[in-house]
């Protein structure tokens, strides 16, 4: 695994965003989250013409999880359980881990102690992870995820 110790500072810019929503404990709601998203744009995703896959996140008051696709205009309409959001994006602190998705906890870890030596002021407003490339295609070792903290 590879992390950038830096962040490039970035603007995140509005996004359309089809979702999975799950509150509580992290470990248990990503997976399930991630499951029925799959499993739900099976039959869709060439109607909704996706950009991407990305996760948004919350920690306070509680663990809000975002399991979604950033989408190419707003849906007219989605499968059961799906949500829609207009996300507006805004300052980022932008950090990059190389490699499996598995070791994205301990990444976070470490990304989250540099921000917090860089003295960045954070602000309140969703944590992304943004999936890169394609684990179909690509090679685990090669797979690139970006972590994006809200900056002021």
């Amino acid at each position: 695994m590879k992390v950038t110790d830096k962040a490039e500072i970035i603007q995140w810019p509005v996004t359309h965003y089809v979702y999975i929503e799950k509150i509580g404990p992290f470990q248990e709601t990503a997976p399930k989250a991630w499951q029925e998203l799959h499993a739900g744009l099976a039959g869709i995703a060439n109607d909704m013409k996706l950009k991407g896959f990305m996760s948004l996140y919350k920690v306070q008051p509680q663990m809000l999880y975002c399991a979604g696709v950033a989408v190419q205009e707003k849906p007219e309409k989605l499968p059961d359980g799906f949500k829609y959001m207009r996300f507006e994006g805004g300052k980022y602190s932008r950090y990059t881990m190389t490699g499996s998705y598995a070791n994205l906890p301990e990444a976070c870890g470490m990304i989250f102690s540099s921000f917090e030596k860089s003295a960045a002021p954070m602000r309140d407003d969703f944590f992304i992870e943004n999936y890169v490339n394609d684990p179909k295609t690509t090679p685990e070792e090669q797979l690139v995820t970006e972590i994006l903290i809200p900056t002021k």
